[in-house]
């Protein structure tokens, strides 16, 4: 806190493709005349926070925008190994829009967290290459091959602190606004495959096609007719939907532990059980999400005209 204005900063949760929501959330959070002066992201809020902190969201909005779904299976490129992605496709096409330079020479304070895969905890990384960060804490166990880094296995932040708040308050901020993207994400899978009509309503159509291709490539379609045929009398949750939702059980449990011995001054929840796990080609909605959550959260707040200190 300087001459009595509040240092606020911001804490972007994780949230794979529902993720682009953030950026919804920081367009808000500026027209409200906020401007956070340290940014913690997990997952893919590390992502856009480092859009943030290296003073690229226009470039990140606009490429974010542009991806459709052709594009989404070209990026995640294939390689069965410590998972299904690698991730250099993915990481070679973000270093076109976020700048890529050391964290130290951010003009914004930025951290990202990620987890040590064998000691079992969190690793703040303040400091060396932004998208090494980045890449670290986006690794997804089972999705995303793990970060080798100073002699750890680095993957997802999500394991460990799924709305990095703490992390913030570490950076120096007073004041932290936080976003969580999985508030209302618990059963959804579950309920999905209940549904009546779910082969066309099912929300996870993207990564659906994504896994049905891998499947007929690989081998010739037998997931396929052996989901087929076990589905006749009940809908059986397949391999995703199992993890997917075992994810948003496990960050959505770990999420209010660490909020309710640390709660933020303000917290942001949209709604974004209609999107998802790799839905990335529905930027626009989802930002539009993120933006209309903020300015709820708002509406009302102490923060709405405070000079924050930058």
């Amino acid at each position: 806190m300087t001459d009595g204005k509040p240092t606020i900063g911001l804490a972007l949760g994780s949230g794979a493709a529902r993720g682009w929501a953030h950026i919804g959330v920081i367009q808000a959070l500026e027209a409200a005349g906020i401007r956070p002066a340290m940014v913690a992201g997990c997952s893919i809020g590390a992502l856009v926070g480092a859009g943030y902190a290296g003073e690229s969201m226009d470039k990140l909005e606009a490429w974010a925008r542009g991806i459709r779904s052709w594009d989404v299976m070209r990026l995640l490129d294939v390689r069965l190994g410590g998972g299904l992605i690698e991730g250099d496709n993915l990481m070679r096409s973000l270093a076109k829009q976020v700048e890529p330079v050391d964290i130290e020479k951010l003009r914004v304070p930025f951290a990202a967290v990620a987890t040590d895969l064998e000691a079992g905890r969190e690793v703040w990384l303040r400091e060396g290459s932004l998208m090494d960060a980045v890449r670290a804490s986006i690794a997804v166990p089972g999705l995303m091959s793990p970060v080798r880094n100073e002699g750890r296995w680095l993957v997802d932040g999500g394991l460990t602190d799924p709305v990095p708040v703490s992390l913030c308050r570490a950076l120096g901020a007073d004041v932290v606004i936080a976003v969580n993207l999985n508030s209302d994400l618990v059963g959804r899978h579950i309920r999905d495959i209940r549904g009546a009509a779910r082969h066309d309503t099912d929300n996870d159509s993207g990564l659906r096609k994504w896994v049905d291709g891998l499947d007929e490539r690989f081998l010739d379609g037998r997931i396929g007719k052996w989901l087929e045929e076990r589905g006749k009398d009940e809908p059986t949750p397949g391999m995703l939907d199992v993890m997917a939702g075992a994810i948003n059980i496990m960050q959505d449990r770990i999420t209010r532990s660490r909020m309710a011995g640390d709660p933020p001054e303000l917290l942001i929840s949209p709604k974004l059980s209609h999107i998802g796990l790799l839905e990335f080609e529905r930027a626009a909605e989802t930002i539009e999400v993120g933006r209309k959550a903020a300015e709820r959260a708002l509406e009302g707040s102490d923060l709405v005209g405070e000079e924050p200190e930058a």
